[in-house]
């Protein structure tokens, strides 16, 4: 069987080459790379989120995190604060700044990525979109971690 054939090579691939180019494209145009763009995503939507779990739903440690958001605070980006309900807990926001920055980061990557989509026709767009939904779905849930195990 052809590596070409194989979905979940094809996906692992794709995933893999399309986060090595916007990392590039991104750290080129303003000076972030993935990771951090991943993370001010993370906290645009999940706005009371903790390290640990933007580590967790990254896929990345703690430690990572933590190294991240200090550089994305250094920048003017994220701002944290002791929790008032607990001393020991950080509350990291996205700035005004870091918002803009965020959808202006948004918005480089569409453009980067709109040439490959634009070979879909807009019929097959939300076939993808809807079956990458389920599929990621499927993944993050406590069940597929549970099957990990087995």
């Amino acid at each position: 069987m052809s590596h070409t054939n194989n979905i979940g090579f094809l996906l692992q691939h794709l995933s893999f080459v399309l986060a090595r180019q916007s990392d590039q494209v991104l750290q080129e145009q303003l000076g972030i790379g993935f990771s951090q763009f991943k993370i001010l995503m993370a906290l645009q939507w999940h706005p009371d989120i903790q390290q640990k779990q933007i580590a967790e739903r990254l896929g990345q440690t703690e430690a990572s995190i933590s190294r991240q958001i200090k550089l994305l605070q250094d920048q003017g980006l994220l701002t944290a604060n002791v929790n008032p309900q607990n001393r020991r807990e950080h509350l990291t926001r996205p700035t005004t700044r870091g918002e803009r920055f965020t959808d202006k980061a948004m918005e480089v990557l569409n453009n980067y990525h709109a040439p490959m989509f634009a070979r879909l026709s807009d019929k097959q767009q939300q076939q993808l979109q809807e079956i990458l939904g389920v599929m990621h779905d499927h993944a993050c849930t406590e069940n597929h971690d549970n099957r990990l195990t087995k």
